[in-house]
């Protein structure tokens, strides 16, 4: 499908049409205003940089399933911050890092689920594999029933990905 840019009187409309019901079915999904309020921002933004006027036609449909996305990486980022904090209080108190590095490592955590997320289901597998399971590439190939230079292809496309977040700001 060809992409036609949206013009902004298209988006000042759909928006100023749109906004209170997005934010009020983001607000039932989350119970938080202020939840509601930041992802229905991000909806917008999203919709706006996407640069496509063909969704707009169904405004209410296509913002739906742009904030489902977003409630869906919200709600992923909720359980690995849980995940981490119940690891975390399970450390000794010596061994507890200090609030900063929490922060460092919780921003970490989240950017490295962005990134495997954007893999291919075959590559993120490649890359836990050999880099939680300490497993070598010919004993991944065997499980996976793929060749070895496949194992390395996808390696080498996580390893960029991992180069790019770690160059990122």
């Amino acid at each position: 499908m060809a992409r036609h840019p949206v013009h902004k009187d298209a988006f000042s409309e759909v928006y100023r049409e749109h906004h209170g019901w997005l934010f009020h079915w983001l607000w039932r999904k989350l119970g938080c205003r202020s939840g509601a309020a930041d992802l229905t921002q991000d909806t917008f933004v999203r919709v706006l940089s996407a640069d496509t006027a063909a969704d707009l036609r169904e405004p209410r449909a296509y913002l739906s399933r742009v904030a489902s996305n977003l409630l869906a990486n919200h709600w992923r980022h909720v359980a690995l911050e849980r995940e981490y904090l119940a690891a975390l209080a399970a450390q000794p108190e010596l061994l507890a890092p200090s609030p900063e590095e929490q922060a460092t490592m919780m921003d970490t955590l989240r950017r490295l689920d962005d990134m495997l997320r954007g893999l291919s289901d075959k590559a993120r597998q490649v890359f836990l594999l050999s880099q939680l399971e300490g497993m070598p590439y010919a004993a991944i190939a065997s499980q996976m029933s793929i060749s070895e230079r496949m194992v390395k292809k996808y390696m080498a496309q996580a390893m960029f990905q991992c180069a790019l977040m770690a160059d990122a700001p």
